[in-house]
């Protein structure tokens, strides 16, 4: 069936409103190509994309479709995985609500029970849902830190991780066998204005909603991570803290966790309330400078030393502080991770609750920092492939075989996890230890800019770059799978003026060492290339997994912060040539 075939099956389905029909109206040729030659990918990290009409678009259609076949999948499991339910959470963004009432009735024409959260609630709450319930599976309507145009539907697994790919290859399986009309929706009366501020509420036989039962739990939970409690009676109080949740779920959590501990918190107030359009940010992702202006602006108002942003799931946490000049700087994912990483074991080793088999998890594109401070409390130090639900297969595992005992985890990304009650990235719980990190250094009359000196001066200075390369269009797929078809088959001596040591395929799960000898990477399958260079420099190219861009990495470490940005800003140029 050609684009136009389906276009016009859309047009002609009495499923669509006036409104809808009349959007498909006006497409241009090229729109209704874009918007109909293909459907919306579904993969491990569940399908994100544009808000519009068309099957590859975000749409009521879409997100129905998807849900069907989750529903079909989990049927399978048998009807006590049907009775054991799926928790649904949803962030501030546009259509989030809708979607995650539509996505409730579906599965309730299924007879699966559902958990479905009064109002919006961040993607760690919705992780520590799924277990507290015993809930079979999870789903969380969000496209994370993505422009205002975007949304998005992760699927979670019954340990609150993100489904796995084998679970989520048979759900896709059933997705494709699905057209986007004729899908069952049970009758039963959900919306916005009558399940706010509920809780424990049966709207019928498989519908609870759910609220601050479960939010309690979690505050109850999370506050057993705390690991400095005299530092922050100590100097809670002297501590300014400006926070601003981008207008996400991320205000209700992570003022009431500041709150519990004592540390005073000052909101952005022009960034607190809901807002679909994002209004005062070009785009809500703490990784992004202009994120954090109004928060380092109202800092700099009342004499606030740091500053916490949190984007539109609550999964991703930002961070600026004052340097030594009393200027604020902005942190990257990998110093954030570092100072969280050093924090934690540090305070576990002075506490005398380290354990010998401690260890801590990061992923390949995640700084080497991080294995040199583990090293030094005697903590081993393990690599998963791009994605949170690797760092949470670990804790499963872990948790079965007791080999080990998770400390950390976090990836470059801005997503960082202590404790194991969520299986993905918490940004209550990394703004609730940064803040009391600050208290502790501010105890000893320190400041956290100061640890990171101390860090860097000990281990070297080391610099991360990552950069994305955008291919839009339906041919962007095809445009990035050809130029990783040429890094693949192009051997690499040198990289700048650093020699390469070894050429990781991960996709053909092999690395070849400058020898010609060749290993196993002991890594699952992914689309990635990682050089590994001299002086323990190192350089990876991967495709996203939900969005059209290539992503390239670089890591370099060098005995001052300009020699060690120089030296990373060559390896960026240089990939940016060999992969034009």
């Amino acid at each position: 069936m050609s684009y136009l075939d389906t276009y016009q099956n859309f047009l002609e389905s009495p499923e669509l409103t006036e409104e809808e029909k009349a959007r498909l109206s006006e497409l241009t040729e090229e729109e209704k190509k874009e918007m109909f030659a293909i459907p919306l990918a579904f993969g491990t990290a569940g399908m994100r994309g544009v808000l519009d009409q068309g099957t590859n678009r975000m749409n009521r259609f879409t997100v129905r479709r998807a849900t069907e076949g989750l529903a079909n999948y989990i049927e399978t499991l048998g009807e006590q995985a049907k009775q054991q339910g799926i928790v649904i959470s949803y962030d501030t963004r546009r259509m989030s609500t809708e979607f995650a009432i539509l996505a409730a009735k579906v599965l309730d024409a299924h007879n699966i029970k559902v958990f479905l959260f009064e109002n919006v609630r961040p993607v760690p709450v919705c992780s520590f849902a799924i277990r507290h319930l015993n809930a079979i599976a999870g789903i969380m309507i969000t496209a994370s830190h993505n422009p205002k145009i975007y949304n998005g539907y992760k699927v979670y697994g019954e340990d609150g991780a993100q489904m796995s790919p084998e679970a989520t290859a048979k759900v896709v399986e059933f997705i494709d066998k699905l057209d986007y009309f004729g899908i069952a929706e049970a009758d039963v009366k959900l919306d916005k204005e009558s399940i706010v501020g509920k809780d424990n509420l049966k709207v019928d036989a498989n519908v609870t909603i759910i609220g601050k039962s479960v939010d309690n739990a979690y505050f109850k939970e999370i506050q057993k991570l705390c690991l400095s409690p005299d530092a922050v009676k100590k100097a809670g109080k002297n501590i300014k803290i400006v926070y601003t949740p981008i207008h996400g779920s991320g205000y209700m959590p992570v003022t009431t966790i500041l709150d519990i501990m004592n540390i005073p918190v000052t909101v952005v107030p022009e960034q607190a309330k809901p807002d679909t359009e994002f209004s005062t940010v070009k785009v809500p992702n703490p990784e992004e400078s202009d994120a954090l202006k109004m928060a380092i602006e109202l800092a700099d108002k009342i004499g606030s030393d740091i500053c916490i942003g949190t984007d539109p799931d609550c999964d991703r946490m930002g961070v600026a502080i004052r340097n030594r000049e009393g200027k604020f700087v902005l942190l990257n994912g990998n110093q954030i991770g570092a100072l969280l990483c050093d924090y934690i074991l540090l305070r576990h080793k002075q506490n005398g609750t380290l354990p010998a088999n401690a260890a801590i998890v990061k992923t390949i594109v995640t700084t080497n920092l991080a294995n040199e401070i583990a090293s030094s409390y005697g903590v081993k130090t393990f690599d998963v492939l791009t994605g949170f639900k690797f760092i949470g297969e670990k804790i499963k595992e872990w948790e079965k075989t007791g080999e080990y005992t998770f400390m950390f985890g976090y990836e470059e990304s801005y997503g960082y996890l202590s404790g194991t009650h969520a299986r993905d990235k918490d940004a209550v719980v990394a703004s609730m230890l940064f803040a009391e990190m600050a208290c502790f250094y501010e105890a000893k009359g320190s400041s956290v800019f100061d640890r990171l000196m101390e860090i860097f001066d000990t281990f070297g200075y080391y610099i991360e770059k990552s950069v994305s390369i955008f291919y839009e269009g339906l041919d962007g797929m095809e445009k990035m799978s050809a130029i990783m078809d040429k890094a693949r088959s192009t051997a690499l001596e040198k990289i700048d003026e650093k020699k390469v040591l070894s050429t990781s395929d991960l996709l053909n799960q092999i690395t070849i060492n400058a020898d010609g000898s060749k290993e196993d990477t002991h890594l699952p399958k992914t689309n990635a290339i990682k050089w590994k260079l001299s002086d323990g420099d190192w350089v990876c190219v991967r495709p996203s997994g939900t969005e059209p861009k290539l992503k390239i990495y670089v890591a370099t470490k060098a005995t001052s912060s300009d020699k060690a940005n120089a030296l990373a800003e060559k390896y960026v140029a240089f990939m940016k040539a060999f992969l034009s």
